[in-house]
């Protein structure tokens, strides 16, 4: 188990497996903060990265900062993320996209969906994120 100030991370809990690259619990006081599925769009609304699962990852996890800045949150504030990728043989680049922003001992819970397709065939990657701020 490991916790900072107002988050609490149990990776595996009592007969529980333990997961290969997040939590399976996390619980928090403070105020929630839920991300939209964000994608691989720079500031201006252009794709980043087509056919590129590595760099659109890369592109996804710095938009989700930005987003989490906006509500005064980090990385180190997200309970939860989930994954929508249309090729399952994508999370290895989404992973090290991941443990470049997120340290290894502040993995939130995450699940992984593949998905037919996204909103735009050239999207690869879309992750939401759900935090949890100290107040």
């Amino acid at each position: 188990m490991t916790a900072n100030s107002h988050l609490t991370r149990i990776p595996a809990p009592e007969g529980v497996a333990a997961g290969t690259g997040y939590s399976h619990v996390v619980w928090g006081t403070g105020r929630f903060v839920a991300v939209s599925g964000q994608c691989a769009f720079d500031e201006k609304g252009e794709v980043v990265g087509a056919g590129d699962a590595a760099a659109q990852a890369r592109q996804v996890f710095e938009n989700l900062r930005r987003c989490l800045a906006a509500a005064g949150a980090t990385f180190d504030d997200v309970v939860k993320l989930t994954y929508f990728v249309t090729d399952v043989a994508d999370l290895p680049a989404v992973r090290e996209a991941r443990d470049a922003v997120i340290a290894p001992d502040r993995l939130p819970a995450s699940s992984a969906v593949q998905v037919a397709a996204l909103f735009r065939p050239e999207l690869l990657v879309e992750i939401e994120a759900f935090a949890v701020v100290p107040t």
